[in-house]
């Protein structure tokens, strides 16, 4: 570094000491009365101790949710916003094609009245409504969690099943397969209908596709973001009739049109 730049380095240095030491002495002015201003420590992977997240490069985590620890996440399954996944007494398995929506929370156990130690295992397309609490059970492929559902230690939802939204799923309860189960505590209310099971599928796919859309967009830098508003401004809808009187055509741009495929084809019957 030469004259110039030790120059140039100290003055930089003394200009920041010199906005810190105002800083405090405003706040020491202020006494009981000033604001410290904290930045957020929230990171949406993190490690703990030797153990860390490991996430496919084609699943989305939205940058609002908490996976942290021994979780593994695969391909095309997505963690939606204001969700936790803590694998820090035990380990966390998501499969493929999985979504798990917003505010919900996956834990695991380590000591509990029966004395097992249990993971908490999720197999491949399975849709968890949100705020669901899922801790230490298994829930395998295809199955659905309603929101705000509760599964406890030891749970087993198994393949096809349902567990209704807001039902409580006490201690070691196996859901059998076809059935949907509510209630706290939930019991057996009926055998899923074909439509149902095929809705299940159905589900995983959607979000599959719409957690893609999710994903572009919070990959997209400011200045793109400020232009794609500007579009939507300018291509705006106006009244027929306003624009009629203009001579105006307006053509929203392909970039700015929402995918169909995050939509289920209506016009075409599941074939389970």
């Amino acid at each position: 570094m030469g004259s110039l730049g030790r120059v140039v380095y100290s003055l930089g240095n003394w200009i920041r000491e010199t906005g810190q030491a105002m800083d405090r002495l405003g706040c020491r002015l202020q006494g009981n009365y000033y604001f410290h201003e904290q930045l957020s420590r929230h990171r949406t992977l993190m490690n703990l101790f030797d153990k860390f997240p490991v996430v496919d490069k084609d699943a989305f985590v939205a940058p609002s949710a908490s996976v942290i620890g021994d979780v593994r996440v695969g391909q095309g399954s997505s963690i939606w916003y204001g969700c936790v996944l803590r694998g820090d007494v035990n380990n966390i398995t998501v499969g493929s094609g999985t979504n798990i929506q917003d505010n919900s929370l996956v834990h695991v156990a380590k000591s509990n009245l029966s004395g097992k130690v249990l993971p908490t295992i999720i197999g491949d397309n399975v849709t968890i409504g949100h705020s669901a609490v899922v801790h230490g059970c298994t829930i395998e492929d295809e199955a659905f969690v309603g929101m705000g559902a509760t599964l406890l230690d030891g749970v087993v939802v198994e393949k096809h099943a349902m567990v209704a939204a807001g039902a409580l799923v006490r201690q070691n309860t196996r859901v059998p397969y076809g059935e949907v189960w509510g209630g706290n505590p939930a019991k057996f209310l009926r055998k899923l209908t074909s439509e149902e099971i095929a809705f299940i599928s159905q589900s995983a796919t959607n979000y599959i596709n719409l957690a893609k859309v999710h994903a572009a967009e919070n990959a997209k830098p400011f200045d793109e973001i400020e232009f794609e508003k500007m579009l939507r401004k300018k291509y705006a809808r106006r009244d027929e009739e306003y624009d009629s009187m203009l001579g105006v055509v307006r053509e929203t741009p392909p970039e700015l049109v929402l995918p169909d495929n995050i939509l289920p084809d209506k016009s075409k019957k599941a074939v389970v």
